[in-house]
């Protein structure tokens, strides 16, 4: 079999940002239901960082990354959907999308719309699913309609800033946190009905006074540990806790038996990987996420772009909560 060599970035342990290293990989021919595809920019997401440091624990040596674009160089039997020299992006598992060239599985990779390039398909895809599922997949009871409010915490990281605008096109009002008048004033900006500067304000306490003591149907929350208690009082009867990221670090276990005093709501903890476990329903996802792209309801923010070799930092920036939209590593 002939290989070609890629620079990619792998860890040989978990810890931190120092544990990034820049190595040549082998890279040979698709098996079947695979493709080999040259990328062309790649996102960086959290969920990176919780594998790197092993919140998320992982078979060692471990290429990082789950999301990116470029062109399908080869395409294994048995794939139809996709051919040699498409525009193609994607998230997907298992993880390896910081590396130049891969050969990985065929069903989580989409055409990518000519409308779109390949430095925002890189930076759309995990986060732009996320919001999707979030928005339309993981609702509360009796669904979410037009006028309902939301909570969504980090509204200014990459999928909030999403999750923002998708809402306001959704006829949704999104009260959203964030870590400083900078971000807040962000989020507004891409359709946050309202924004609380969750350092210097009492969260809960706005959001009760917004929603005149009523609550939201849903509390959308990436942040975790520091945030959770006090989400779970946002809600009103029969609301939604939904749970997809621990960037403060993981929730303490807690008692089912607290969940009826504060109305009956419900707590589920989500994950992309679910959702877009079949072609069809990753396809169906990306469609919908093409749609709002395209149209111009959903703008994607790429505010950082950092070489793929210099990774630690782009790492260093992300834990540190210095970013906001989306980042990108090129190549």
């Amino acid at each position: 079999m002939s290989h070609t060599l890629s620079r990619a970035i792998r860890i040989d342990q978990h810890g931190g940002p120092e544990e990034l290293k820049l190595v040549q990989v082998p890279v040979g021919e698709p098996a079947a239901g695979e493709i080999r595809i040259r990328h062309k920019a790649i996102g960086l997401n959290f969920i990176d960082v919780y594998q790197r440091s092993g919140l998320y624990p992982a078979a060692m040596p471990l290429q990082l990354g789950m999301e990116a674009s470029g062109v399908v160089e080869a395409v294994g039997a048995g794939v139809t959907h996709l051919q040699v020299g498409d525009r193609a992006a994607y998230a997907s598992q298992p993880p390896g999308s910081y590396c130049e060239v891969r050969v990985m599985p065929a069903k989580c990779v989409c055409k990518l719309p000519d409308a779109i390039g390949f430095d925002t398909g890189a930076a759309m895809m995990l986060k732009g699913l996320t919001a999707q599922y979030l928005l339309k997949r993981t609702l509360p009871q009796g669904g979410l309609h037009a006028g309902d409010f939301v909570l969504f915490h980090a509204a200014a990281g990459g999928v909030g800033l999403i999750a923002c605008q998708w809402a306001r096109a959704l006829g949704l009002r999104l009260i959203g946190t964030a870590g400083t008048d900078a971000k807040c004033a962000l989020a507004l900006a891409n359709g946050a009905e309202h924004a609380i500067n969750y350092a210097a304000d009492d969260f809960l306490a706005r959001v009760r006074e917004i929603t005149g003591g009523k609550g939201v149907k849903v509390v959308y929350d990436s942040v975790g540990k520091d945030t959770w208690d006090k989400s779970l009082d946002c809600l009103a009867p029969f609301g939604l806790m939904a749970s997809f990221g621990n960037a403060s670090g993981p929730v303490a276990p807690f008692s089912p038996g607290i969940l009826g005093p504060k109305g009956s709501i419900y707590v589920t903890r989500q994950t992309l990987f679910t959702h877009i476990a079949t072609r069809e329903s990753n396809q169906s996802m990306a469609d919908d996420l093409f749609g709002v792209v395209t149209s111009g309801q959903v703008k994607i923010h790429i505010d950082q772009r950092y070489p793929l070799d210099n990774v630690q930092q782009a790492h260093r920036d992300l834990e540190a909560r210095k970013t906001t939209g989306c980042t990108i590593l090129t190549l």
